[in-house]
């Protein structure tokens, strides 16, 4: 039965990888051929620039598994001399992490400590990404250029779990994280197809939401905590497949990393729509100052009192 469960989970992942693949493929298609439209030098700079682009993108897992060394699976068991084998092994390899250098290793205490250390970082590491993708998607709103955002924010957040653990993914590991980060990329292309009209007529009410920019403003946060909490999840798994000191059952861990992205949605969500609303703001008072100015520049002219 277990078997048969992986077989059908590498299955989907793969599903997965090759329908996104093919999504790539045409949305790149429509987005040079509207370049093209403009200018065809243009056009080929745009086809060029995205071959760069999903080069460096599809090059970071074969960076990192060639690179990195693999991630040392824990004993069933925490005690006992297999375990006693594996922190030596984990405690040699935390002395090559340059992110523990000065940080003392002698005991399971410091090694405890140590893990946290890194911990922290990648916490930090995986709430930058999530307010970038989060701000990013927000002004962007275009499905075709969220894809690009979100693909390349959770690749180099991949990219950075790994270094800060200074160990990389087992290869089954690879595929079901990369399956998740593709799916992710294909939910936040088609967050433009979905109608937050009514969605938030019902959050907010009709009255608030016929608020002259309000629409624009909601369907901006709506858009970004969506993809901020996609990624935060992406961040999550792959921290614990880089970090994990205890064997963790895969649906255990999703949903422990699903717990932890909405944990930290909330704050990420409130600082970014307090930029969002602060730029809006000052955008608003900016295009204010510009008319009144040409108001009163025109009234000069034509010598109205």
């Amino acid at each position: 039965m277990p078997t048969t469960i992986k077989k059908i989970a590498t299955l989907l992942a793969s599903f997965i990888l090759i329908l996104f693949v093919l999504f790539v493929f045409n949305q790149t298609v429509q987005i040079v051929q509207s370049a093209r439209a403009v200018n065809r030098g243009f056009g080929n700079g745009v086809l060029w620039g995205l071959v760069l682009t999903y080069g460096v993108v599809l090059g970071a897992p074969f960076v990192l598994w060639f690179r990195l060394p693999k991630r040392m699976p824990p004993p069933v068991a925490a005690e006992g001399a297999e375990y006693d084998h594996f922190m030596a092994d984990l405690k040699r390899r935390l002395a090559r992490n340059p992110r523990l250098r000065g940080i003392p290793l002698n005991s399971r205490i410091d090694i405890d400590a140590a893990l946290q250390t890194l911990d922290k970082q990648a916490d930090n590491t995986v709430a930058s990404a999530a307010s970038t993708v989060f701000l990013s998607t927000a002004v962007l709103q275009s499905g075709r250029l969220d894809v690009l955002v979100v693909l390349v924010a959770q690749t180099r957040l991949v990219w950075q779990m790994a270094h800060i653990y200074n160990q990389r993914p087992s290869l089954r590991d690879f595929v079901q994280l990369y399956a998740n980060v593709a799916s992710t990329a294909l939910v936040a292309a088609g967050m433009e197809d979905v109608d937050l009209d009514v969605l938030i007529g019902t959050v907010f009410g009709s009255t608030i939401a016929a608020i002259p920019g309000m629409h624009l403003l909601t369907s901006s946060i709506l858009t970004g905590a969506a993809n901020a909490f996609l990624t935060l999840r992406v961040g999550m798994i792959a921290k614990e497949y880089c970090h994990c000191t205890v064997p963790v059952e895969k649906a255990g861990l999703r949903r422990a990393a699903t717990l932890r992205a909405a944990r930290l949605l909330g704050s990420i969500v409130r600082d970014g729509s307090a930029k969002l609303s602060k730029a809006a703001v000052t955008a608003s008072k900016q295009k204010f100052r510009e008319k009144l100015h040409w108001f009163t520049r025109a009234e000069g002219a034509t010598g109205i009192r």
